[in-house]
């Protein structure tokens, strides 16, 4: 009998599928990055998400005893999330940013901006009034998360979301849709900037591509399973970046803003342009993410 099988005819309690979960992740090394720190979190998700119980009340579920069909059910995606290494929003098919909740698929990466932060405290110094704001833009939206965090965020605006992959925008698509803001947000295909308004942007957003070559020859198994467009972006994860800032000026205002999102890069963005005046936002995950830049700066 597998371990799996034990699991169902002997646990009975959330507590014990869940502790048997962060036992399993364990063993199997799975690698955490999409959204949960560590195993604990991660098991907790995934079954109180398949036994649909709120994981905000865990602690009035974790000694409630389970039907043996029950079990079985929460321990099917744990078993996935091991044996296939798939991220754990690709099994819920749910990803979220705070308290916002977007639908994720194999089509698109999972949702993890830190511009998500930036947007909900980061900005004040160099936005004073969202709503003032006419246009923004979202490059490489993959999933449209940003785009509709862009629109909550600036109801008065409209938002020009960009992607080169017709699969993410169908996920984009999907998103809007269940914001309702189909009137606000407009999805184009297209290479960066292309399908956009030349001088018509108050805000330009974008996480694009920045993996390194170095660093995507030993991605972990898990982030393989996203599609590669969106990570890899040349010998040294700037290509899409270099563009980024060559392009920029033509499509924001003149008092318009740039902001971009590079990881890890930003040693290496620094050394490649000692010239910009690179402001890094300070967010809760470190002042190393994302940069702003103003229009007369790039020109």
């Amino acid at each position: 009998m597998t371990p799996w099988n034990q699991a169902v005819d002997t646990l009975r309690t959330v507590r014990d599928l869940i502790r048997f979960a962060v036992t399993q992740f364990s063993a199997s090394q799975a690698y955490f990055g999409h959204g949960y720190p560590g195993p604990v979190e991660e098991a907790s998700y995934l079954v109180l998400h398949a036994l649909g119980l709120p994981h905000e009340e865990r602690a009035l579920w974790l000694d409630a005893q389970l039907l043996p069909a029950e079990r079985e059910a929460a321990l099917t995606p744990v078993r996935r999330r091991i044996e296939e290494r798939l991220p754990a929003a690709y099994l819920t098919h749910e990803a979220w940013l705070g308290p916002f909740r977007f639908y994720v698929d194999e089509r698109v990466i999972v949702p993890r901006s830190f511009i998500a932060d930036a947007l909900n405290e980061g900005l004040e110094p160099w936005i004073d009034d969202f709503e003032a704001l006419d246009r923004v833009a979202d490059i490489c939206t993959g999933g449209g998360s940003l785009a509709i965090l862009l629109a909550l965020k600036c109801p008065l605006a409209d938002v020009d979301a960009v992607d080169l992959s017709a699969d993410a925008l169908a996920v984009a698509a999907k998103n809007v849709a269940d914001y309702g803001l189909e009137a606000q947000v407009h999805l184009h295909q297209g290479d960066l900037f292309e399908g956009l308004l030349p001088g018509a942007y108050d805000l330009i957003v974008s996480n694009p591509p920045y993996v390194d070559a170095t660093a995507m020859a030993v991605l972990p198994e898990e982030y393989l399973k996203e599609p590669r467009m969106a990570l890899e972006s040349g010998a040294d994860g700037l290509d899409h970046v270099r563009r980024l800032l060559a392009d920029a000026p033509k499509f924001l205002k003149s008092t318009g803003l740039l902001v971009v999102e590079v990881g890890h890069q930003r040693d290496v963005l620094e050394d490649a342009f000692p010239h910009l005046p690179l402001v890094w936002l300070d967010l809760p995950a470190g002042d190393s993410y994302v940069f702003v830049l103003r229009r007369e700066d790039l020109v």
